[in-house]
């Protein structure tokens, strides 16, 4: 623990952490804030229903516990890692931010009705964004699988690295075959929550300089 404590002092201490802690918190709240009323209107909203030819090759099948088994324990191990590495968890959670906002002009621009026959992903917390509503239309691009490879972008380490791989892939695999999204969703997820790490170290170097390494 004087380990932990020391690591967080000293980044602490640099007023570039400190400036950008201070301006990624307010906006990591008000990001879900806007998801979650977002969430509420886009399950509301009417949207289009295609073929998808991956998921017609099979019936879905309920893999709840597999997916959220897989999507805690990654989370767990990587709040552990990024509790360790101040830096890290501030690059963390502005590559959240970008992402979540990439995820609602998504959303925005393509309205989606879920895919027939699904098994609804039932996440207690997911849930809590809304209005308790059970969300089937939260689409176009796959959240978990999205958060679990940003966990992979800023782990260091190939064994670190290799569990939340691990983890992303479980986790896509599940949401497939419950029919839970299209498989253009989990496809897209990774590039997107890529793309959002890029543009979150690109804004890190440029204006702030914490010394978040890249992948």
């Amino acid at each position: 623990m004087t380990k932990l404590y020391s690591r967080w002092r000293d980044d602490w201490r640099r007023p570039p952490f400190r400036r950008s802690l201070a301006a990624t918190i307010p906006l990591l709240i008000l990001t879900l804030v806007a998801l979650t009323r977002f969430l509420t209107w886009v399950e509301a909203r009417p949207g289009v229903r295609f073929v998808d030819p991956v998921l017609a090759l099979y019936t879905p099948i309920d893999c709840t516990w597999a997916a959220f088994l897989l999507i805690y324990a990654g989370l767990l191990v990587g709040i552990g890692f990024l509790a360790w590495n101040p830096d890290e968890l501030l690059l963390a959670l502005q590559t959240y931010v970008i992402m979540v906002v990439f995820r609602i002009v998504a959303m925005f621009l393509l309205p989606l009705e879920p895919p027939a026959f699904l098994i609804p992903l039932q996440d207690p917390f997911v849930q809590q964004l809304g209005t308790g509503t059970l969300l089937t239309k939260d689409l176009f691009f796959s959240g978990h699988t999205s958060t679990m490879f940003l966990l992979f972008l800023t782990a260091r380490g190939a064994r670190l690295k290799a569990v939340f791989l691990i983890c992303t892939v479980g986790v896509a695999i599940s949401v497939l075959l419950q029919h839970v999204h299209y498989s253009v969703d989990v496809f897209v997820a990774p590039f997107f929550a890529y793309a959002a790490y890029r543009v979150a170290l690109a804004i890190d170097r440029r204006y702030v300089g914490t010394g978040a390494k890249s992948a």
